[in-house]
């Protein structure tokens, strides 16, 4: 096992091509939003206490009517079969071995029915994207609902995809169109090039399935980008209860008036969210927005935090100031690259041992315990503010 998550993130980028590294690091414009949401979490230092008995330290955290062996959800991340293959499948089994959620993406390279297959009693989650033609997100409730998916997660933030300068220079489209460029990538990285090779080019299939087009990939890219709901509202969340039964998560959230209206439109949680900085470039980072979001709705919805989440004691933070658990997108997935399924556990182990370490120095045994209390702003920051 390596160290932390930035040791997984350096030997991710050794593995991968150019072309998948830079998918999965990649940011809006200059990465700026990226940036500010990992800085956040340095703007805040914590408050110990001591001489607490500290003997018993549970990191258990209540998700509605289950429990997580931790505040943290293995977040949706689409398409991950650059990374490894049947990616989806094994974050899926290693998120339910480290008792996690895990959120299967519209834009997963598995089938969702494959991933259930292989985590039966992992509790999964359906990321779902709206396209102009919403037969197809009925078509994707259905096959979750029918899989035992228990909650839905509604992404708005994306009506057009974000600025994005790195695919632009790679020539990053789907399917990949062969280039020197791509095959000197190619070279360079064998280990990653020979798994492509035996395992084929990702396919978009869950949304080949719901549409009827298995192997045209064309076909799925520009269901995916170029025809999403531009007229999707806050109003459609009634269409959203009349095909899914099971909890409804809006991710994408970063003010206030917004988690007002996800509240009085009757959902049962919002993922503060900039999109891992990949869509509006100078977005704020989520955990900036958390406190006034938690005062405004935290008393009536589960309130989720992704965005730069790359310790256990992160996640401390992020629950310290009303986050009910994160979402980690970026963090498994540097696992996933540099080790595939063992990366995956390793990465999730580490970040749960960060952050039993951190509440047994904080003086806190329970995730209960974390509150406002627990944190002060940093020295520096407070200095900027003076």
């Amino acid at each position: 096992m390596l160290a932390c998550v930035d040791d997984y993130h350096r030997a991710a980028r050794a593995r991968l091509a150019k072309i998948a590294w830079d998918y999965l690091e990649g940011a809006a414009e200059d990465g700026e939003s990226m940036r500010v949401a990992r800085s956040s979490y340095g703007r805040w230092q914590f408050r110990p206490r001591v001489l607490s008995d500290v003997s018993a330290c549970s990191l258990t955290a209540s998700l509605w009517e289950r429990e997580a062996a931790a505040p943290m959800i293995v977040g949706p991340t689409g398409l991950n079969g650059l990374f490894w293959p049947n990616a989806n499948e094994v974050l899926a089994v290693a998120a339910a071995e480290a008792g996690l959620p895990f959120v299967v993406s519209t834009a997963a390279t598995s089938l969702l029915e494959d991933v259930r297959a292989a985590a039966p009693d992992a509790d999964l989650w359906l990321q779902l994207y709206v396209q102009r033609d919403r037969a197809i997100a009925e078509d994707m409730m259905r096959r979750a609902s029918d899989a035992a998916f228990s909650t839905l997660v509604l992404t708005v933030d994306t009506p057009v995809h974000g600025n994005r300068d790195h695919d632009v220079r790679n020539g990053f489209r789907l399917p990949l169109r062969p280039s020197p460029k791509l095959l000197l990538d190619c070279v360079r990285h064998p280990r990653w090039s020979m798994q492509m090779l035996m395992h084929g080019v990702p396919q978009l299939r869950n949304i080949a399935k719901s549409v009827g087009e298995a192997e045209n990939l064309d076909r799925q890219a520009a269901l995916l980008s170029r025809q999403m709901d531009l007229a999707l509202q806050w109003s459609d969340l009634a269409w959203i209860r009349q095909h899914w039964r099971g909890r409804v998560v809006v991710k994408g959230i970063l003010n206030v008036d917004d988690a007002l209206l996800a509240r009085a439109a009757g959902v049962d949680g919002i993922v503060l969210s900039n999109h891992g900085g990949r869509q509006l470039a100078s977005a704020p980072a989520p955990l900036d927005v958390l406190p006034e979001i938690h005062r405004a709705v935290g008393d009536e919805l589960h309130i989720f935090v992704d965005g730069g989440v790359r310790r256990g004691s992160d996640v401390v933070k992020a629950v310290s100031l009303g986050a009910t658990a994160v979402l980690l997108g970026r963090a498994p997935l540097y696992g996933l690259a540099a080790r595939g399924r063992d990366g995956v556990a390793q990465v999730l182990a580490l970040m749960k041992a960060e952050m039993k370490t951190t509440m047994t120095l904080l003086g806190r045994t329970r995730i209960d315990s974390l509150n406002r209390e627990c944190l002060q702003v940093a020295s520096e920051t407070l200095a900027e503010v003076n």
